[in-house]
Parts: structure tokens; sequence; C-alpha cells
């Protein structure tokens, strides 16, 4: 699964997308090269707006309530099993932020 920040619209739109994917997790930024602003600046703005998470350098860290509430409609019953296991799988590694509730991703920009 990932989550797409789309700044080819304004205002820039957050979505997740293939959240059925539990095994990989990253940030897709889409129009980056488009913009005439600083990308990082309206990556941060976007996800902060969208209550998703915030930006710090060359990763993200997205809440996993926003994760759960961007995915309503999307997954079935198993998909919150599936979840908690990625969390485990963040949290064994460093990619879990405790205080902020927050998985790290990688940030792709396109």
């Amino acid at each position: 699964m990932f989550i797409c920040v789309n700044l080819e619209i304004h205002p820039p739109q957050v979505t997740l997308e293939d959240p059925a994917d539990t095994k990989h997790f990253h940030v897709s930024v889409l129009g980056s090269a488009s913009t005439q602003q600083d990308p990082a600046s309206l990556v941060y703005a976007a996800l902060v707006d969208a209550a998703a998470g915030r930006l710090e350098g060359e990763h993200a860290w997205i809440a996993v309530d926003a994760v759960r509430r961007l995915a309503v409609g999307k997954v079935g019953p198993k998909w919150q099993d599936d979840l908690t296991a990625m969390i485990g799988y963040a949290q064994a590694n460093n990619f879990y932020d405790e205080s902020g509730n927050a998985l790290r991703a990688h940030v792709e920009w396109e």
C-alpha cells in the first residue's frame, strides 16, 4: 500500500492506494517536477492538512489512524489483522514512532 500525494491538483490530495498490499509501504508524490513551488513544502502541507502525517527529510511519518481512515470502504475484514502485522514489523525494525503512532515511509518523487 502507499500514500499518494497528488500535487497536480489544487489543493493537493492525499489518498491511500493499493491498501490490500500490507507488505510494502511508501509515499508517492505525483507532480513534484511540474510545480513552481518547493515540492517538499507542498507535500508537508498536504500531509498536515489531511491529518495524515508529516515529512521529515527523505522520509514521511504517516499516522496509523490516517491509514485506517483512508482505507474505509477499500478493504475487507481481514485487513485490520494485516495492518496489525505490518505495524509489528515496523516496530521491530525501527520504522514506527511510538509517541506519534506513525509509520515511517520512504518518499518517491514522480
